[in-house]
């Protein structure tokens, strides 16, 4: 894999940061996680792994952040090429139903996880998210076997076998 897929973490309490981390570390041999504390800093992030030829297939964000707050964030990366792919997840406690509302509509969320969240809720999430966006986004799916939903993969690579035949 020369071009790799990343997990974006923004958030800005360490804690729950930390957390997420920990909570993602069977992913971070195939989809490495980086992490930002602000909507500045995740711009930086994701420019540094664009200007590597590398692709955000996931980013999770809170929603009450310094400065420009998640919802808003993830509209602006919605509207940005080299994001617009990845999916959205929106891991928060604050954000009310008018901002979870304009984040699906204007942001196109794919998921909402309140705080606190269990390990399993979560791991479920960026299986179906990242396993979603590698069947959209990547040729070989078999290298993500190991790591995301085997069934699903193993449908399209078999539906995508009858079509190029």
């Amino acid at each position: 894999m020369d071009d790799k897929i990343y997990i974006l973490i923004v958030e800005d309490e360490l804690e729950v940061m930390d957390a997420l981390i920990k909570d993602l570390e069977e992913f971070e041999s195939y989809f490495p996680v980086e992490a930002a504390n602000n909507a500045d800093e995740a711009r930086d992030v994701i420019d540094y792994i664009i200007d590597h030829n590398h692709k955000i297939g996931l980013i999770l964000c809170d929603h009450v952040l310094p400065g420009q707050n998640g919802v808003d964030l993830l509209i602006d990366l919605q509207n940005r090429p080299e994001a617009a792919k990845s999916k959205k997840v929106l891991v928060t406690g604050q954000a009310g139903h008018e901002d979870t509302i304009l984040a699906i509509n204007k942001a196109d969320l794919d998921h909402y996880i309140a705080k606190p969240w269990t390990k399993e809720e979560l791991e479920k999430v960026v299986v179906d998210e990242l396993t979603d966006y590698v069947i959209n986004n990547e040729k070989n799916l078999l290298t993500y076997m190991a790591i995301l939903d085997t069934e699903k993969l193993s449908d399209t690579i078999r539906t995508n076998q009858m079509t190029d035949h």
